[in-house]
């Protein structure tokens, strides 16, 4: 069975050429997996997924946040983070209840066991920050340029 080979010249593209490697957009999408493949494992340890760390991280800064507050918080629509929070509830890890000024607004806190865990997450964070064996100030370096370039494209995208 014979098989075909891209011509020559395709596979040595023009100076001006969109080339993969030179995207910010698939740099970003790349490290993205890259880090996601370092924490689950390291979060399957203790029973989370990456989602729901990070909306663990976003209540041990503020608990009792709204369902909206939250998805802003973590950057997730309700329609994602409502099944989300409810095995999350399921886990005994958090309460989700209707607000008394609000009966619209579902408030979501920590339950004793979701509080706990903060202090296991310690070791997960240490051996993530070792992982990308950047130093403590270039990795906030870089977080920030991404908060930035975040910020910058959502308001791209509003304007």
């Amino acid at each position: 069975m014979a098989t075909s080979r891209k011509p020559e010249a395709s596979r040595h593209p023009a100076p001006s050429a969109i080339l993969l490697d030179e995207q910010l957009c698939f740099a970003l999408y790349a490290a993205s997996l890259a880090m996601t493949k370092i924490y689950r494992p390291l979060l399957a340890q203790i029973d989370l997924t990456y989602p729901q760390y990070v909306a663990l991280l976003a209540l041990w800064e503020c608990d009792g946040l709204t369902i909206g507050e939250l998805g802003q918080r973590v950057a997730l629509d309700s329609g994602t983070l409502t099944p989300l929070l409810k095995r999350m509830q399921a886990q005994g890890l958090v309460e989700r209840t209707r607000s008394a000024a609000d009966e619209r607004q579902v408030l979501i806190t920590l339950t004793r066991r979701g509080a706990e865990l903060q202090t296991r997450v310690g070791a997960v964070h240490d051996q993530v920050a070792c992982a990308t064996a950047c130093s403590a100030r270039e990795r906030q370096s870089l977080t920030a340029a991404l908060h930035a370039l975040r910020g910058a494209l959502l308001a791209g995208a509003a304007g």
